[in-house]
């Protein structure tokens, strides 16, 4: 079984270091250049969306992400305290040249599964991904 944790902010400043960390960390337990991408977008994207959205913009509020990769599969976890509000009740985008949902539109095409649970205090969000 392979780890790592950060503890980062809201800033969107944070985001291009923590996204090579977890690049770096799916590398490092064998996916391949284009799955290694395609997660760190979708980590991006992700925490991109709770600061626009859980965290209203603001720059200064924690967020944490956890990864384990165990067997073939991946688990990354994204914990914030902002709102709780439910992302997974907005429906699939349809149209994809109309702005807006992009970001839920790449988690749900790039990972094989993204769970939304809503806490007393934020959300975790988990996305999970297969090594092929």
């Amino acid at each position: 079984m392979r780890l790592l944790s950060l503890e980062t902010i809201s800033d969107p400043a944070r985001l291009a270091p923590v996204r090579h960390a977890v690049e770096a960390f799916c590398a490092s337990c064998g996916f391949d250049e284009k799955a290694v991408g395609e997660i760190g977008l979708s980590v991006n994207e992700a925490m991109a969306n709770v600061i626009r959205h859980a965290y209203s913009g603001q720059t200064d509020r924690p967020m944490r992400v956890d990864a384990e990769f165990q067997g073939d599969l991946l688990e990354i976890k994204i914990r914030d305290w902002g709102n709780g509000k439910d992302p997974s009740r907005v429906p699939p985008k349809q149209d994809l040249l109309i702005p807006g949902g992009l970001g839920l539109h790449c988690l749900r095409s790039l990972m094989d599964d993204i769970i939304f649970e809503p806490q007393p205090d934020g959300m975790l969000l988990t996305l999970k991904r297969k090594k092929r």
